[in-house]
């Protein structure tokens, strides 16, 4: 597959597919400069239990009637919601093969309070790529441009609200998860699914959904 580089938004535990678009690039920009969207995985993530899907979100400090550049969003700590990701996580993956493998480098973001949500997803972001062996070069937006209809720009698609099958070269394939027998598979859930489940194997998970597109 041909050689190119992609421009992502910020995002807590990102989908999978964020990560397949990161995984088959040389190099990525992370967004820094654009004001804050609501109802986006800026500040959610899936993953998926015995109860099936469940939606994990980090609330942020909002200013009522003025848009908020995203690189100054502040997590709102008002609420133990550090406490309840960390159960829900243990909860659907303690089952997984990989789970108590990476416990302790995913326990850390639910003990130590970041102030910015651009911060707490910048090192969830690098810390999964370690565990995934994704090499990406990662580097940051200078300015904010709008999207031009460049194909690998992500930052507006890569989204809830836009179906997967939005995604012509994105065509994920089924892997293990514990319980697919109550559920069926879910796909697209968190990247945080597809470590817990596949471990050292994820990036060649990643990279088969982008292959698969391209043929």
């Amino acid at each position: 597959m041909e050689a190119f580089s992609v421009k992502l938004s910020t995002a807590y535990w990102a989908p999978v597919q964020y990560y397949a678009k990161l995984a088959s690039a040389p190099a990525a920009l992370l967004e820094q400069h654009e004001h804050y969207v609501k109802q986006t995985y800026r500040n959610r993530c899936r993953i998926a239990g015995a109860n099936g899907l469940q939606q994990l979100i980090v609330p942020v400090m909002k200013r009522h009637g003025e848009k908020m550049p995203v690189r100054e969003v502040r997590i709102d700590y008002s609420e133990p919601w550090q406490r309840h990701h960390w159960r829900a996580i243990e909860t659907a993956y303690r089952p997984s093969p990989f789970f108590l493998y990476y416990a302790d480098d995913i326990r850390p973001f639910y003990e130590k309070k970041e102030v910015f949500l651009f911060d707490l997803n910048e090192k969830i972001l690098r810390t999964a790529c370690k565990l995934a062996g994704i090499e990406t070069a990662i580097g940051y937006t200078g300015t904010f441009c709008p999207p031009d209809g460049h194909p690998a720009d992500y930052r507006y698609s890569i989204t809830p609200k836009i179906p997967i099958t939005a995604d012509t070269s994105f065509h994920p394939q089924e892997y293990y998860q514990p319980f697919a027998l109550l559920h069926s598979f879910l796909p697209n859930l968190s990247m945080l699914d597809l470590l817990c489940n596949e471990g050292p194997g994820s990036v060649d998970v990643l990279m088969s959904y982008e292959l698969a597109g391209a043929r």
